[in-house]
């Protein structure tokens, strides 16, 4: 989660040990500091990101010329903003994670969440409750559909479980789901903008129960959906299935990019580097950074340690460019991206998904 707040969508070059899943107007613990990348200031434990504030020409192509709305050789148009609603109100008596009320930009937390045998069965309760929002947020896609009325089935759903969607006013964001269509790679701001037929869009869910977030996501097919994207799809959720059935106490985080990149690799789609897995528990975000990429990193897992896998592919550039909203992320070139993301615990032998019915 890193700070940047620049006018105009603009690439994103970071070091991806550096950014979260969720990324926004936000600062990142770290331990690490690259000058030349990001601000630090001696004795302080934040860092945030130096964007450019020149576009390039690219960028400038890609949102600043009415004849790039057609992509070659597909009838899709690129995505543009719609309108955003207000955000959704919370009843008093439901928790709300810490962020929220202090208003202070949270970072990813030191340390791991290891949990006993309580925070355990919270953390299944969690995990099964956005399973369930994740599962019934997938029943209202179809073609016509406003992703802000998707949002507001979500929202509605989550607060009558007595739960809070940790999206909403983390770092600001606005609304209490993330849904990215077809090129948006994470973080889209549902809208006003109706689905339409042979889309694919991302629907990732949080919420935060009895003190746990449970954090998972899924792409759906938004009616006839052609075989380019049902490809990518399929082979985006067979390398999260492969990540989470190599985890065990001991194994290093490595394997896990290790493995998502080998399988990405047998069909040609490229794995989006900047954006990560993290722990998740009592924090949204927390230690380890799960790359999903190969890499050379250290850190091996833990005994009921839980965090989340979710491995972003794309049939194009896996090069992101971010809206000015400061949340949107879209591939440069436009082409398609899908994700999956589960929240895992780690056990004796193996592991068990936290976010599935």
């Amino acid at each position: 989660m890193i700070a940047a707040k620049m006018g105009g969508a603009r690439a994103i070059s970071a070091h991806p040990r550096f950014m979260s899943s969720f990324v926004g107007d936000l600062l990142l613990r770290s331990t690490q500091p690259h000058p030349q990348l990001f601000r630090y200031k001696p004795g302080c434990n934040r860092v945030s990101m130096q964007f450019s504030r020149t576009l390039s020409g690219l960028t400038n192509l890609l949102f600043n010329s009415r004849k790039l709305d057609d992509l070659p050789n597909s009838k899709r148009k690129r995505l543009k903003p719609g309108k955003v609603s207000p955000p959704r109100p919370v009843p008093k008596h439901i928790t709300r994670p810490p962020y929220v009320k202090s208003k202070m930009p949270p970072g990813i937390a030191s340390g791991p969440e290891v949990h006993d045998e309580q925070g355990i069965e919270s953390m299944r309760a969690s995990g099964r409750l956005a399973a369930q929002v994740l599962q019934f947020a997938g029943t209202l896609v179809k073609p016509g559909i406003m992703t802000d009325e998707i949002d507001e089935a979500v929202h509605q759903m989550i607060i009558d479980n007595g739960a809070y969607p940790s999206p909403l006013g983390y770092g600001n964001f606005p609304k209490s789901v993330c849904t990215s269509v077809n090129e948006c790679i994470c973080h889209g701001i549902p809208d006003s903008r109706p689905l339409e037929d042979g889309d694919i869009i991302n629907i990732d869910v949080t919420v935060y129960l009895n003190g746990h977030h449970g954090d998972t996501s899924a792409t759906f097919f938004c009616g006839d959906v052609d075989d380019e994207a049902r490809n990518l799809v399929q082979v985006t959720k067979e390398c999260l299935d492969k990540a989470i059935s190599i985890c065990a106490p001991g194994v290093e985080f490595k394997r896990i990019g290790k493995t998502i990149h080998d399988h990405a690799d047998k069909f040609h789609y490229g794995v989006v580097r900047q954006f990560v897995g993290h722990g998740v528990g009592r924090v949204f975000h927390a230690d380890p950074v799960v790359l999903h990429y190969r890499n050379n990193d250290g850190g091996r897992m833990m005994l009921n340690q839980t965090f989340t896998i979710e491995p972003m592919l794309t049939v194009g550039s896996i090069n992101p460019i971010m809206w000015n909203d400061n949340w949107t992320v879209v591939t440069e070139d436009g082409s398609l991206s899908a994700q999956f993301e589960h929240t895992i615990l780690i056990t004796s032998d193996g592991a068990e998904i936290l976010t599935q019915c």
